[in-house]
């Protein structure tokens, strides 16, 4: 942490004066080893997690579900479902810890609202023409602006990744500055899509990119692509939140989604997050797994080292 966190932040701020000093700021970043991220993301992903501590890894993973259903064929039923479990995820067991948030389409958080009300869970939202967001800004705005009216505790917003990719930086940055500004009091993902930025290079640049125009998250994927979340790409981002902190003093959260589907994989991204940017970010306030298919195997696993057997395949819902 800089001595003068400020003094940093303000340092930070003038690369983004004009077009030219942020090009010169992203493309001064250090490259990539990709052979060597991806060979400490393999190495941690073998840390051997036993009795205790896996049952402490399992809570943990439990509350930083984002539980999500982004689909044409959601319903107010399957919503409204979809909230009573996240509150309650093991029905039969009420020590089980409710999961972090809900996430919806815009016209399903007043839906998602009433469902888990009272209960501390959050509901987030897609927007900005969500997931290819090849939109016009105010219309990606008024997505913001259906979001929040509707009571959403947070949006997860999709960059323009064609303008990133072609060197737009500036449009993309004021993008996300005009988002963060509409949210209000609703804190801001934002998803790079990684598996389209096609260079881990342009990951840490969509990285610094989205933390300077004031994400409070930085996601890697919609979930809606070939290529999702990966250790690797998850490795990358939690180095780019760790070292931002250090030359500003601000957190910021991390959240890889898509793909992440069973205890084992859950397990494996939160030994990355505790061994690169540390402890501070082992809560679900900095730290999120944006899945579906997730808490399933995360509860079978629950019961498993509570009883010594596996439930039937009716113990959990199908969502």
């Amino acid at each position: 942490m800089p001595t003068n966190a400020s003094a940093a932040a303000h340092a930070l701020a003038d690369v983004t004066a004009s077009d030219s000093t942020l090009r010169r700021f992203l493309h001064g970043l250090p490259g990539v080893d990709a052979v060597g991220l991806e060979a400490r993301a393999a190495s941690l992903g073998t840390r051997s997690i036993k009795t205790t501590a896996k049952a402490y890894a399992i809570d943990l993973a439990i509350s930083m579900v984002d539980l999500t259903t982004l689909e044409g064929a959601d319903t107010p039923g399957k919503v409204r479902a979809l909230g009573a479990k996240a509150v309650h995820p093991d029905p039969t067991d009420r020590t089980t810890p409710a999961t972090a948030a809900v996430c919806v389409y815009p016209d399903m958080v007043a839906t998602a609202k009433e469902a888990v009300a009272g209960s501390g869970v959050k509901v987030a939202s897609v927007a900005t023409a969500f997931p290819a967001g090849r939109a016009a800004l105010g219309v990606k705005l008024a997505d913001v602006r259906d979001a929040v009216s509707a009571g959403t505790d947070e949006v997860d917003m999709v960059i323009d990744r064609g303008a990133f990719l072609a060197g737009d930086y500036m449009k993309v940055y004021d993008e996300i500055v005009a988002v963060k500004e509409t949210c209000g009091a609703a804190r801001l993902k934002v998803i790079f899509e990684t598996g389209e930025l096609s260079t881990y290079d342009n990951i840490r640049r969509a990285s610094w990119l989205g933390m300077l125009a004031g994400a409070d998250f930085i996601k890697t994927s919609t979930g809606k692509v070939a290529v999702n979340a990966t250790p690797a790409n998850t490795l990358l981002m939690l180095e780019a939140v760790r070292d931002f902190r250090a030359q500003t003093g601000i957190q910021v959260g991390v959240k890889p989604a898509g793909g992440i589907r069973t205890t084992k994989d859950a397990i494996k991204f939160l030994v990355l997050v505790n061994e690169t940017a540390g402890q501070d970010w082992l809560d679900n306030h900095w730290f999120r797994f944006g899945a579906s298919s997730l808490l399933n195997d995360l509860l079978m696993q629950r019961q498993k080292l509570a009883t010594g057997r596996y439930s039937g395949p009716d113990y959990v819902t199908v969502d």
